[in-house]
């Protein structure tokens, strides 16, 4: 196997085999990185065999799967903490060796230790074409929104920051507000790493948006309202979801009306981000209100449809039809092929780092539950898939904060909060 050194600390290589990883560990080096994705070619070892390899030689090993056409920053910060967390001299590879040598250079590009211009150069001197690098940060120039994400590993979610370059203004989609169900202890790192963000940006927050009530984290909207004063807002048929769960938690104080939120967004409706110009479509299968925010050439599509290697999203809570389920996705699918569409969560299939962001033509051609597939067979894929899922640890947990805009139930008289949980309700 035949290694191109690119610096003391990272060579790069194309496909090894199993006998490749014991000459690695020979010959000084503490990690493998595999960048390629299984199932490209016949034959191809693929991840578990090689994590297996890496491991009966001593060696690290991580899994950043990307196809050339298809990176994003997302891969890029992932590859740059494999380096990170390396114990010594890296490996990386895919087939040819030029994948992982992209990672490598876009990750200097973006952190200011290699001009764009150099790019190219810089992988001609190793023997590497790295146009599509080149390609990559030509169409980031001219993206906007700006797209900053936080992936949350404790429920896999991911909230994002969108803000417009021009005039520093922001929205935050889908914050988390920190909850363990084993103490009931809640905290704020997660939001409070947002606004950390927004200030080391200079960013003005003009939105708190939540595309649905979710039933797997609380939302810190209500919180980073107060830090911030910022207006929240929701999809408007959030009232259907607070009535349906009102009879479930048998909660007769429940006001029914989204008056939670300073805004109930109707599909078409339209709003700004800046100079930026924002629209809703109303994207109904996960949950009755689950909205897609269209923000310049970038969509929030929540739960509808994850990274194309992660399928769809379950339909099986009250109020969800995978038939509804499929129009929204029709619906995301007829916006122009190269938008930007950007998921609630990422449970990285196969052990690979955590992505959430596609586009409309990568949808379309490499997501299982779209591709190739009609109305009739998503839903039977889509119903069975979900007979086989539990139903989220935290749901019971989490709704009752999050269809009253993410606030905690109010203090009792001993000044403690307390929640409710319905016993044999679903």
């Amino acid at each position: 196997m035949t290694c191109v050194k690119v610096n003391e600390l990272l060579s790069v290589a194309g496909q090894p085999d199993a006998a490749a990883f014991a000459a690695f560990a020979a010959d000084g080096f503490a990690a493998v990185i595999n960048a390629r994705p299984d199932g490209e070619e016949p034959g191809q070892p693929g991840n578990t065999a090689e994590k297996a390899s890496a491991a009966a030689a001593g060696l690290s090993y991580s899994f950043v799967p990307v196809k050339g056409s298809e990176i994003t920053e997302a891969d890029i910060f992932a590859f740059q903490a494999a380096m990170a967390e390396a114990k010594g001299p890296v490996v990386a590879h895919c087939k040819s060796g030029t994948r992982a040598l992209t990672l490598y250079a876009l990750g200097e590009v973006l952190d200011g230790r290699m001009k764009p211009g150099d790019v190219e150069a810089f992988g001609k001197n190793l023997g590497f074409d790295l146009a599509g690098a080149r390609r990559f940060l030509e169409k980031r120039a001219g993206q906007a929104p700006d797209v900053k994400a936080f992936f949350e590993p404790r429920t896999c979610s991911v909230q994002y920051v969108v803000s417009d370059p021009k005039t520093k203004r922001c929205a935050i989609i889908d914050p988390v507000l920190d909850f363990d169900e084993m103490s009931g202890a809640t905290g704020t790192a997660n939001a409070d790493a947002i606004l950390a963000h927004v200030e080391s940006e200079a960013l003005t927050v003009e939105w708190i948006l939540d595309t649905h009530p979710h039933a797997d984290h609380f939302s810190a909207a209500h919180y980073l309202h107060e830090k911030t004063g910022a207006p929240t807002a929701i999809g408007a048929h959030v009232t259907d979801v607070q009535t349906l769960w009102k009879e479930i938690y048998n909660w007769p104080a429940l006001k029914t009306d989204g008056s939670q939120w300073e805004r109930l967004f109707a599909d078409g409706d339209t709003f700004e981000i800046g100079a930026l110009k924002a629209r809703v479509m109303f994207s109904p299968g996960h949950t009755l209100a689950s909205i897609t925010y269209v923000i310049g050439d970038a969509a929030f599509v929540h739960d509808t449809v994850f990274t194309p290697d992660s399928g769809t999203a379950r339909t099986d809570f009250p109020g969800g039809s995978a038939a509804a389920l499929w129009q929204s996705i029709q619906a995301i699918l007829s916006l122009p092929e190269e938008t930007r569409l950007f998921s609630g969560h990422d449970y990285q299939p196969g052990g690979r780092h955590p992505r959430w962001e596609s586009t409309v033509a990568a949808q379309k051609h490499a997501n299982p539950h779209i591709a190739g597939i009609d109305e009739a067979a998503f839903v039977a894929l889509r119903q069975a898939r979900d007979r086989t899922l539990p139903k989220p640890k935290l749901m019971l947990h989490a709704l009752q904060v999050n269809i009253r805009g993410g606030r905690l139930p109010d203090p009792e008289e001993n000044g403690r909060r307390y929640l409710k949980i319905p016993l044999d309700a679903l």
